[in-house]
């Protein structure tokens, strides 16, 4: 925790170099000047005082871990949703293959084109069933 809490001394003093180069530089007469960098030290510090590093750093941790979290999910939905259309598509085109297999009247053609739905449509059933466990 000494890296972290040395780390953001190091903002802080940075923050408080870049106010005071700022108002060293201001076109104002020395005692405003100095009084102004006096002021903006104290508040500097009393702004400092009342961050809790400690919490600031659990409030952090809890944002990652539910970003992640909503990035797991976001993906299982898009697997999913694709996962589904795919399904379809491939229900379509088997319905399609069993119309032209039934269109020739071919007994044989329409027998096979019907098991091949069936087993396709029973296939993604599985598959979509294991995405939406998962």
């Amino acid at each position: 925790m000494s890296k972290k809490k040395s780390g953001f001394g190091k903002f802080l003093l940075g923050g408080a170099i870049g106010a005071g180069l700022g108002i060293l530089f201001a076109p104002k007469k020395g005692s405003e000047t100095r009084k102004e960098l006096k002021q903006k030290f104290d508040e500097l510090i009393a702004r400092a005082k009342e961050i809790d590093i400690e919490e600031v750093k659990v409030n952090i941790e809890n944002k990652i871990d539910e970003i992640k979290a909503e990035l797991e999910d976001l993906d299982k939905e898009k697997v999913l949703k694709i996962a589904k259309k795919k399904a379809k598509d491939i229900e379509k085109k088997s319905q399609e293959l069993l119309d032209y297999a039934i269109a020739k009247g071919t007994p044989v053609l329409e027998k096979a084109a019907s098991s091949v739905k069936e087993k396709a449509i029973e296939v993604t059933k599985q598959v979509l069933t294991k995405l939406e466990k998962n």
